[in-house]
């Protein structure tokens, strides 16, 4: 990632990118990156145990509907049933927040993070072993307030037999596991996956609640979060990468160095400690190490994420609409996941006259959304730009139309 195109990176789990590996011994945290005194108190408590904690009403629940489709059905496919077959709690994919087990159940929606916790809340409460697994996906960026996240993604396994429930989830499996996932299961199939350990989904969780603390600018609450990820599992990187960035934010660049390099330790070629290591050197004057970093960086990462999406805004700006177009389908074809980048290439189909292109890259975006804010936005687009074309076709049809008879003929 070039130094020019690149504010800050964190690491987002919720989907989840990992780091370290499952089973080693926990190395001690590395407290000597902590720097509380430059931070207020937070203004909420901060317990990762709370993530996977049974609310009453959970526990109603489980008494009640998922006990009668546990007696019919058996114990795994009554709690995947009563969670995730439509009619019962009809949960929605929502990444906008990363929600705690009892927050998803309440709301009836989460991220993929989120909703393994309840998931595994409910497997816990009922004695059923429970497998957390890191897939490994193709990374994922996106990109808010200035501040850009990449993700990976997490599942959770639970069962004995292959299965698949009605709705919008995935179940799978071998003879011993099931599965469940929000992916179709020919795409999980066809990646790796590892176990992971709870303490690094709960290290995931908190790091996550510090980017969202973040993006909604409160740095204090963040620092916190991401401490707690810190000390909850040493080996999940990300969090001293979230450190880095908030030191960052506050001035305090020698500290964020000092986060940086912790991570580079363990890992020389991490693209977001790369990509903010980068920064930070800028911002301490040190000019020469951060190019031959960003030089490194360049053979790492050839084509940072949003190039050609940045790109195109500017040619869109420029009243250059076939340029754009060009460059929106450039990052449409490496990044498909985004919403933001079929709605750019809709906008320039739209300046270029094509309103069926248009209306087809918005409809994308309304696919790909992950936010019932996104579903919102692009929702309406779409429908106006509906309205749009229903207009055009009366239009035409009026043209085409024989004149009336004049009165008197």
């Amino acid at each position: 990632m070039k130094i020019r195109t690149l504010t800050t990176v964190l690491a987002l789990a919720g989907a989840a990118l990992l780091t370290g590996c499952t089973g080693a011994p926990l190395a001690p945290p590395r407290t000597d990156v902590f720097l509380d005194a430059a931070f207020q108190p937070a203004s909420m408590p901060i317990d990762a145990e709370a993530a996977l904690q049974l609310s009453p009403a959970m526990k109603r629940f489980a008494e009640t509907e998922m006990a009668a489709e546990i007696r019919s059905k058996g114990v795994r496919k009554g709690l995947i049933d009563a969670l995730y077959t439509k009619g019962r709690l009809q949960l929605d994919y929502d990444s906008e927040i990363t929600r705690t087990a009892a927050e998803a159940f309440d709301a009836r929606r989460g991220n993929c993070l989120s909703l393994v916790l309840m998931t595994a809340a409910f497997a816990r409460h009922l004695n059923l072993p429970v497998q957390l697994n890191s897939v490994y996906l193709e990374e994922s960026w996106t990109r808010s307030n200035g501040l850009f996240f990449v993700a990976g993604h997490v599942n959770v396994s639970l069962g004995r037999v292959p299965d698949r429930t009605a709705g919008m989830v995935a179940v799978f499996g071998d003879p011993e596991l099931m599965t469940i996932d929000f992916l179709p299961p020919e795409q999980i199939r066809r990646n790796r996956s590892r176990v992971i350990d709870e303490s690094t989904i709960l290290a995931m969780f908190q790091n996550n609640r510090a980017a969202e603390a973040l993006m909604q600018g409160r740095v204090d609450d963040a620092y916190w979060w991401a401490r707690a990820a810190v000390l909850t599992d040493s080996r999940w990187l990300a969090a001293y990468n979230t450190l880095a960035v908030l030191y960052r934010r506050k001035g305090l660049y020698g500290p964020a160095e000092h986060a940086l390099r912790v991570v580079l330790e363990r890992e020389p070629l991490n693209v977001q400690a790369m990509s903010n290591l980068v920064l930070v050197l800028s911002d301490l004057g040190r000019r020469d190490e951060a190019q031959a970093l960003a030089q490194q960086l360049a053979q790492v990462q050839p084509v940072p994420p949003y190039k050609f999406f940045d790109e195109g805004v500017a040619a869109m700006k420029a009243g250059e609409f076939a340029a754009a177009r060009q460059l929106f389908r450039k990052e449409v074809a490496r990044a498909a996941y985004v919403p933001e980048f079929h709605f750019w290439l809709g906008l320039a189909n739209y300046g270029l006259g094509d309103l069926p292109g248009a209306r087809g890259a918005i409809t994308k975006a309304l696919e790909n959304s992950a936010t019932s804010h996104d579903r919102q936005l692009y929702g309406a687009k779409l429908a106006w730009l509906n309205e749009v074309r229903e207009r055009q076709i009366e239009r035409a049809q009026q043209t085409r139309s024989p004149l009336p008879p004049r009165a008197g003929s």
